[in-house]
């Protein structure tokens, strides 16, 4: 028996809605804090503004993509640069500031000339493949980076999710993620206090000299906390404050903007894969509407407010499509609820810190399903568009992007090397 599907525009009572919308939290949490403690950012501040971030972009969207936004990881090379090698918070926000801009400007160009050349220029046979990658791109992420920090732990929440999933009843049926996570936590308190821990090294199946949990950050963190306070210490001088929080001054130094804001085309190609795989899910054509310029607007926006607090550049999430993909569980509503509640998480100390107990291994477990959901999506695409991939031109622009995408990882670089074999290879008559 097939689950419900809760479509876009629905608005579920806040009490079915909000364990639907900490699924989306407990999926985004990970990456979104990963990126700033990569570059030298706030985690607390990147919370806050994937929260404010998410509803930007929902706004401009009119609420009909449902799509999470939290840190971009393509942006992570050129912060790291400036925010922990150069120590300039400023010249770092005043490039993603304008690499938000980049995705406006965009946006009035396609506004001016319409959607028509993506339709035209990005056929299924490219979308597939495409959006098969995103999933595979993740992969060494959820497997080598995560689950295999114990295996035990990644294939019993694993698992649970199926479980959930499958033969889950009522709202157990769409809140699997949420109860996968919550068993993984629970197994892995039994894992690391009940002794078994040792032996799961010496098997094998767990990292030598690790430990699954720390709940000292729960006990050391406030009950409430300031997300910005981390700038006032660290960037003296660069920083303004308004109400006890601390924002960055922007610098713009054509170094910086050079090194930061080009990235936002790489992006925006990883956005267009990102609205078919949702697309696709949704079984809606949100190319046309919303719109792919809304779709830029919002993110393009919400990636300069975002710096203007001192948050990483914005981008629609994949382990979110995931949750989508699984639940069919597609509210905008919930999605938008999931943000304040990041925005909540990123003021109440003890909360976030709860949340960054959750050991690796349980989010890898989850993650292999969730990046696994897209790739299947990306099949799901060629099959139901009837692709001919007894073409050999077809096979040839199917191949490309695979490979070059699954071995640098670069989504926008396959979807750019895919739409480009498509217009230069001939169709056979």
């Amino acid at each position: 028996m097939s689950k419900e599907i809760i479509q876009i525009d629905a608005r579920l009572p806040l009490s079915k809605a909000l364990p639907l919308a900490l699924q989306h939290v407990f999926a985004m949490f990970g990456a979104t804090v990963l990126v700033p403690f990569l570059t030298g950012l706030s985690p607390a501040v990147a919370l806050l503004t994937s929260g404010i971030g998410t509803l930007i972009f929902h706004f401009f969207t009119k609420g009909k993509v449902p799509a999470y936004l939290g840190s971009s990881f393509a942006f992570i090379a050129p912060l790291a640069l400036y925010v922990t090698e150069k120590h300039s918070l400023s010249q770092a926000m005043g490039g993603a500031i304008i690499a938000g801009l980049v995705y406006v400007v965009i946006y009035l160009v396609i506004k001016a000339f319409g959607t028509g050349f993506i339709e035209r220029y990005v056929p299924s046979v490219v979308v597939g493949p495409v959006v098969i990658i995103i999933g595979l791109a993740l992969a060494k992420t959820a497997v080598a980076d995560m689950a295999s920090g114990n295996w035990a732990v990644a294939i019993f929440t694993l698992l649970a999710t199926i479980f959930f999933s499958i033969l889950g009843k009522g709202l157990f049926e769409v809140i699997p993620i949420l109860l996968g996570i919550i068993s993984g936590y629970i197994f892995s308190i039994i894992v690391q206090y009940g002794g078994l821990l040792p032996k799961l090294q010496e098997l094998g199946l767990a990292a030598p000299g690790t430990q699954l949990l720390d709940m000292s950050p729960i006990f050391n963190a406030p009950w409430l906390a300031n997300p910005t306070a981390q700038y006032a210490a660290d960037f003296a001088g660069q920083v303004f404050s308004f109400a006890s929080f601390h924002f960055p001054v922007p610098e713009f130094t054509a170094a910086a903007l050079l090194a930061i804001a080009p990235i936002a085309f790489v992006t925006i190609i990883e956005d267009l894969g990102h609205i078919f795989v949702i697309g696709n899910v949704t079984e809606k054509d949100m190319i046309k509407d919303p719109g792919f310029d809304r779709v830029l607007l919002g993110n393009g926006l919400a990636t300069a407010v975002a710096a203007l607090f001192g948050g990483p550049p914005s981008t629609t999430y994949g382990e979110n499509i995931g949750v989508l993909a699984i639940t069919k569980v597609y509210s905008s509503w919930v999605i938008r609820i999931a943000a304040v509640i990041a925005i909540c998480l990123s003021l109440i100390g003890k909360l976030s810190a709860a949340l960054s107990t959750i050991p690796t291994a349980v989010m890898g477990g989850i993650c292999i399903l969730l990046f696994g959901m897209i790739a299947a999506a990306g099949i799901r695409t060629m099959i139901e568009a009837k692709s001919d991939l007894s073409s050999t031109r077809n096979l040839i622009i199917v191949a490309v992007i695979l490979i070059l995408g699954v071995g640098s990882g670069k989504v926008g670089y396959a979807t750019l090397a895919g739409i480009l074999l498509n217009l230069v290879l001939p169709q056979k008559s």
